[in-house]
């Protein structure tokens, strides 16, 4: 039985990279043929062959669905290093260059050096001692860098929380059931400017209340309090339930714009 394993994974793995080899061929020949590179000028081949790289690129990604091969895990690397390479040029550029070396190695003036060097000397030594992580003998000295980061963190993040998913709810919340001061004319203006505000007003009430009670574990929840949990969860589901439709159709969006660079960049098709 292990033998007949092995021949057939063996049989299986010469099927799958001929498979890949074909494919592979069949790509390089519809690029050339579609694309023509060989006709258009200099200055117009790069954004030719990256057409064919990123459409080369976006069906190897794609060849997962299958099963993991070896061109995906080439792609998967080479998008991972390109996206760290890009994160180093942005943090070089956008930090480092200006932060630190024009300052401190391209001072206009002695008193601007002067200025620069007492005031980035703490930050860059803090820098420094996150480094000191990859060490296990010194890599304690990096907690003194994460004892600053950790709690200036934590101290903004929970005024940025507090204000968006606290105060702000709780101003949705206790918002008064009211409509505008001048009524509309016509039955459907009425209910589109008086009513909907009012029972969306309710419902919201009603939704924070019962999504509150839910977590609330010192009374039982039965009866009337069973009740009001159940609703609770109801509206926990809705939210759930938008939340992840709205990732899907973000994910849809982006299969969208890949087959339609596919179709209309990389084949030509007519639109």
């Amino acid at each position: 039985m292990p033998e007949n394993e092995e021949a057939d994974n063996a049989r299986r793995r010469t099927i799958e990279t001929t498979v890949l080899v074909v494919l592979a061929s069949a790509f390089v020949v519809v690029s050339l043929l579609v694309q023509e590179p060989w006709s258009v000028g200099w200055d117009k081949l790069p954004a030719v062959v990256g057409v064919i790289i990123g459409a080369g690129l976006t069906l190897i990604m794609y060849s997962f669905l299958y099963r993991d091969n070896p061109l995906f895990k080439i792609a998967e690397n080479l998008y991972v290093g390109v996206a760290l390479g890009y994160g180093m040029i942005i943090v070089w550029r956008q930090s480092l260059r200006i932060e630190v070396y024009d300052p401190l190695l391209r001072p206009p003036t002695s008193g601007a050096f002067t200025e620069a060097l007492l005031h980035r000397t703490v930050p860059i030594v803090l820098g420094l001692l996150l480094l000191t992580r990859l060490s296990k003998k010194r890599g304690w000295l990096s907690r003194y860098s994460y004892g600053p980061l950790v709690g200036w963190g934590a101290g903004v993040g929970i005024v940025v929380q507090t204000h968006t998913n606290i105060l702000k709810q709780l101003g949705a919340a206790i918002r008064p059931l009211q409509g505008p001061a001048a009524s509309p004319d016509g039955a459907w203006a009425w209910m589109g400017a008086v009513l909907l505000p009012i029972l969306g007003s309710l419902l919201l009430l009603v939704g924070t209340i019962a999504v509150l009670f839910y977590f609330f574990f010192s009374i039982k929840h039965k009866r009337v309090g069973g009740a009001v949990s159940k609703v609770g969860i109801l509206f926990l589901m809705v939210s759930f339930g938008a939340s992840f439709g709205y990732t899907v159709m973000g994910r849809l969006s982006l299969l969208i714009g890949r087959a339609r660079f596919l179709l209309f960049e990389w084949l030509k098709l007519p639109s």
